[in-house]
């Protein structure tokens, strides 16, 4: 009985049908009651007393009290059990087929253009070498007479001293600016969506993490009424950053197949639920993350 479940039509149905079921039986004893009371021998009052009350045998109502409360708990316990079993289902999600192949390198298109790029300048020309005659230098070496006699005067120089200054403390050490933190690309464990947590291994959690992330995405993809009109189909590519608390942040749109399907993709993202972060070292870590999302015509 766990496992009994209904749609809301059902239970409709169902009460419906219970409804009609108690109507003919109130219809029905009321015929019987009447018929009673027409083969009554009017002649004969045969009248007795209950808990102080005199009534005819034949049309007295409380004798069927019994099969009434049997009938009452059944009835009741009926519409508990239809209540606790009605089961609202989700409205099925349609995923474009391949959209489950996440690709870890996505080709963008690059635009083209008609501007031809600049030619390069050209080499500049080859140096000139002139030849040069080596010229001929005579060195003559000159002769100083440093003969001393004994009455030349020597004058003794006395060596000058200088006061010594003090050293000044070296300058503080520099301050080191906080660089911007490094967003990875590829780290050890990809971030992943919600809600496949208690899953036995790393590729079944990858998996559900993977189905779950597409049931939200197509769930609440909104076609372009323009793109839906033209025909327009295409894979609109959106890069976002995981951040260490799961949240996303700048996400922007690197491929738009264009009539307002890159944006529909872009507002799907900004209203993701927060990700499980991706890990670095056993740390949270930011990480880059594209995420294709296709748009097909059913």
């Amino acid at each position: 009985m766990s496992d009994l479940t209904i749609t809301g039509y059902e239970l409709a149905m169902a009460v419906s049908g219970i409804g009609l079921v108690l109507m003919g039986g109130i219809i029905v004893g009321k015929k019987i009651i009447e018929k009673r009371k027409v083969n009554q021998n009017t002649n004969e009052k045969t009248s007795f007393s209950i808990a102080g009350r005199t009534k005819y045998k034949e049309v007295d109502v409380f004798s069927w009290t019994g099969p009434l409360t049997k009938l009452g708990l059944a009835v009741s316990c009926t519409f508990c059990l239809l209540a606790f079993s009605w089961t609202k289902f989700d409205d099925p999600v349609f995923i474009p087929e391949g959209a489950d192949i996440l690709e870890d390198i996505i080709e963008i298109d690059i635009p083209r253009t008609d501007i031809i790029p600049p030619q390069p300048p050209p080499p500049p020309p080859p140096p000139v070498i002139e030849v040069v005659e080596d010229e001929v230098v005579e060195d003559v070496p000159e002769f100083i007479d440093q003969t001393v006699e004994a009455d030349t005067r020597v004058e003794v120089v006395k060596p000058v001293v200088t006061e010594k200054k003090e050293v000044p403390p070296p300058p503080p050490p520099p301050i080191i600016e906080e660089t911007e933190e490094e967003i990875f690309k590829v780290v050890e464990q990809m971030p992943m969506f919600k809600g496949c947590e208690n899953e036995k291994d790393k590729k079944a959690m990858k998996t559900c993490a993977t189905q779950k992330l597409l049931k939200f995405v197509y769930k609440n993809i909104k076609y372009p009424a323009i793109a839906r009109e033209n025909g327009i189909e295409g894979t609109a590519v959106i890069n976002f950053v995981v951040d260490k608390d799961g949240s996303i942040e700048q996400a922007k749109i690197l491929k738009n197949p264009g009539a307002g399907t890159g944006e529909e993709a872009l507002r799907v993202i900004n209203k993701m639920p927060d990700w499980n972060p991706g890990m670095q070292r056993g740390k949270a870590v930011k990480v880059y993350f594209n995420l294709p999302i296709k748009f097909a015509l059913q």
